[in-house]
Parts: structure tokens; sequence; C-alpha cells
């Protein structure tokens, strides 16, 4: 993107497979921003593929020196990491560089499930009982120790890879030995790695949607996920916004969530949560300091016609956003799920799921011939179908009527994928 004369110029920090990298760079030009993309790649592949800056976000310290010496030549107005991979380093970057930020610290705690657990039991936040166990420690031993059902977690896959429930011993000793094999995967040290076992909490799960300024959260949208996620994986389909709850669990949600980030220290910026509601009220899941991930923004808008990338671009860059109510139209997006580990071959149905009325548009994002690992190995889905309406009811029934359209070709003589998915 071209600079001119007073542009401000805001650094983008994200990974090469992120879904998020158009939305965030097609909003920085609509408001005339120089937008400069700091990518998750060796340094010595950046000249190859033309990228202004190359950064590898295992190596922090490498990566800040390199963001302040690059600030130095091109002064920066923001830094903003498009998903969790990168949240950390943009917060380091931001205190060095004296520019609005979160703290290293609350980023850090909004990144790691143990630290994020710990700081909201302290801080109030109804949470799920925890504990921390070591991978090299016996599960035998473990499941003997822990409460049924439970759930399995790593401390900092996010889109619920490895979070894996389990009912009993025998369920434990699976899961373990699953969650064990992809940490070990991510290139996690046994003798280091730790994972958490949580209570399973029962429940209507949500999200929320929401901007913090100097503390003090606005919420954007509560999403309802209509589809039940009791495991034993938890791969989420479909949100519905605005949510069918009652105005007072809603408020119930927001008032649990402003608690939650005010415990982890989160201060400015977006926020997404996911929280689980049932007799007793609302319970923290997980929170980042991020928007809503994969392709789901596009759904939301703002004021008139304000996309959320560019509200949280304008927030970013210090100017002041007044315009924060959605429309009022309905909206569900759904996450199509991975139907089994094997080879994407082909595709039917899309042409006939766009003509479902009320859907606005459908993204297939895997691309055929290529391999499809589910949860909870895998990490990412199929593609999108999204749809306005009237109302909440209405959009759901569209979304999954798109989808019953659609059916997919997936071979799955792939060895090494069996013995994945039956491990």
């Amino acid at each position: 993107m071209c600079a001119v004369k007073n542009q401000k110029r805001v650094l983008l920090l994200m990974s090469p497979a992120t879904y998020r990298a158009g939305a965030f760079l097609q909003a920085a030009q609509q408001l005339q921003l120089e937008s400069v993309v700091g990518l998750d790649l060796p340094p010595t592949l950046t000249e190859y593929w033309h990228v202004p800056l190359g950064l590898d976000f295992h190596n922090l310290e490498q990566s800040l020196q390199a963001i302040i010496e690059y600030a130095r030549q091109q002064p920066l107005s923001a830094i903003l990491s498009v998903d969790d991979s990168a949240s950390e380093l943009a917060a380091y970057a931001c205190k060095a560089l004296n520019l609005p930020s979160n703290s290293p610290q609350a980023s850090e705690a909004a990144r790691d499930k143990l630290l994020m657990r710990q700081l909201m039991s302290a801080g109030g936040a109804p949470c799920p009982i925890f504990r921390n166990f070591k991978l090299h420690e016996n599960p035998e031993e473990i499941a003997q120790q822990v409460s049924y059902p439970c759930v399995l977690k790593p401390r900092r896959l996010s889109g619920s890879r490895g979070v894996i429930r389990a009912n009993n011993q025998d369920e434990f000793m699976v899961a373990f030995a699953r969650l064990k094999q992809i940490l070990l995967s991510e290139g996690e040290i046994e003798v280091e790695a730790s994972f958490l076992v949580e209570d399973f909490i029962p429940g209507r799960e949500v999200a929320l949607e929401g901007l913090l300024t100097d503390g003090q959260l606005k919420v954007l949208t509560i999403f309802d996920k209509p589809d039940p996620l009791d495991g034993p994986f938890f791969e989420e389909t479909i949100y519905v916004t605005p949510s069918r709850l009652a105005p007072p669990i809603q408020q119930a949600i927001a008032d649990c969530v402003a608690t939650a980030a005010h415990s982890l220290g989160l201060r400015t910026g977006p926020l997404h949560a996911e929280l689980r509601v049932n007799d007793e009220g609302p319970w923290m899941l997980e929170m980042a300091g991020r928007s809503i991930g994969g392709l789901c923004s596009t759904i939301l808008e703002f004021g008139s016609g304000m996309c959320l990338e560019e509200l949280i671009l304008r927030h970013a860059i210090g100017e002041e956003v007044t315009t924060l109510e959605r429309e009022q139209q309905a909206a569900a997006v759904m996450m199509i799920p991975i139907p089994g580990a094997g080879i994407l071959k082909g595709i039917r149905g899309v042409e006939e799921a766009r003509t479902v009325p009320l859907i606005t548009g459908i993204e297939i994002t895997a691309k055929i011939n290529n391999a499809l690992v589910p949860l909870p190995e895998g990490s990412s889905y199929l593609g999108f179908i999204f749809a306005r309406g009237d109302t909440p009811a209405e959009v759901e029934a569209a979304i999954r009527s798109a989808y019953s359209h659609l059916h997919f070709d997936v071979r799955r003589e792939l060895p090494m994928l069996h013995a994945i998915s039956a491990y």
C-alpha cells in the first residue's frame, strides 16, 4: 500500500495460515492507513515472498528487536496481532515503542490457560475447578485423582484443538495419549510441558465480542451457539446473533466477562470470550485479547456499515469510536465441520446451498486434494456459511438448510490419517 503524507502506519502481525488478513488489510485501506504486514516467516524467506517484515514469532527477543529497528525508519501508529499467534509480541513491541496496548503480562494471561484460570479464580470470575499436571506424570495416577466428567486442555493451543472430554478413567487414558501426541507434535518438551484437567461445565455455550477502552468493556454482541457442545471434542459450528437469552442473563454474561477481563489485566482493544450458561449463571471458559476468529467477523456491521476490523483499527490508532451499536438485523455463520480424516476429493451442492433464502454467502476454504484433519488434532474448517434475516430463528434455519445441501467427498485411505483418527 502506498504511503501518503501524514498517513498513519499500522503493523499487522499475522501467521501465513490466518483467515483474517484480508479483512484487516481491506479495513486499513478503507481508513487510508498504511498497513505493514509482519508475517511469521523465517527471515531467509522474507525477500523471496516479498514480505516487508518477516518475523519468527517463536523468537520473541529477535522479533521484538526487528520491529523496533523497523519503527526507527518507519514510525508506527499502532501494532495489532491479527490472531493469537503474536499477541504477546505485539504487547512487548507496543511497550517498547510507547504505543497503546495491553501489558505483556495480560497478553500472556490471555494465551496461557493455566495463568488465565489462576487469575480468573483469584479475581472472582466463575470458572471450572481445574488442576495442572505435567505431561511426563503417570496418567493412571492422574486418572484416579480427577473427578468425572472432566476436560483435558492444552495450555496454549486455540480453536478447541486438543480439548477432549473424558467421562471415566478409561476415557481419560485414551484422551491423555491423544493430547500427549498433539503436544509433542507441536514441539513441546515432555519433561517441561503441562496441561489442564477441568471439571466439565454443563449448559449452553455463548460467545461475547467486546471492545475495551481504559479497562471499560463495551459489549459489541453476544452470540448463541445453538448446537450442543458436550464432547468428546468441542468443534464449534453455528454462531447466531442477537442472542435469544433473556436480557438479565445477557447482562450477567457481560458482567462475568468484565470481571474476567479485569482479573487478567486486559484494558484495551478487542476481546473475544467463551462462556457456558446454566441454572447457576454464566461460567468463564476462555478469553482472548483479539476479535472473533475465522471469517466469522463478516456477519458483524456497526453504525452505517462499519465492519469489525475497521472498528478495531479506529480504536487502535486513537480515534474516538462513537458508533458501537450493531445493526439490528439477525445474522448467523456456520463453521463447516470436517466430517473425518482423509483427502478432500470433491464438493457437491454449493450452488444449491447458495439459493437457500437468507443465505448471503458460502466460502469453501479447504482445498481439493488437500488432507483434512478433524479435531482434536486439526485446527481448521471446510469453510463458512453466512446468513442474514429478520430473526435469529430464521437465520439459524437457513444455515442448517444450506448445510444439508453440501456433500463432501473425503477419501479416508491415508494410512497416517487412519492412525491419527484411530489413536
